[in-house]
């Protein structure tokens, strides 16, 4: 009994090792480079001073 409780340590200690993989050589990632486009100072102004010329122009013909 005794062998055989042995033998079965050993067959699990063995398999999970097994499983576990072995060495393997790191690799080398490359670095990420965040690139954001810039913006130009005036493109955040023109879509709302659009939006509030056609509305200027929907208000004035409203009369």
């Amino acid at each position: 009994m005794n062998k055989i409780f042995g033998a079965a340590i050993v067959a699990a200690m063995v398999s999970t090792q097994a499983m576990a993989g072995g060495f393997s050589t790191p690799i080398d990632e490359p670095e990420l480079v965040d690139v954001t486009p810039q913006e130009s100072s005036t493109g955040g102004l023109i879509v709302p001073l659009v939006f509030l010329g056609l509305v200027a122009v929907a208000i004035a013909a409203d009369d």
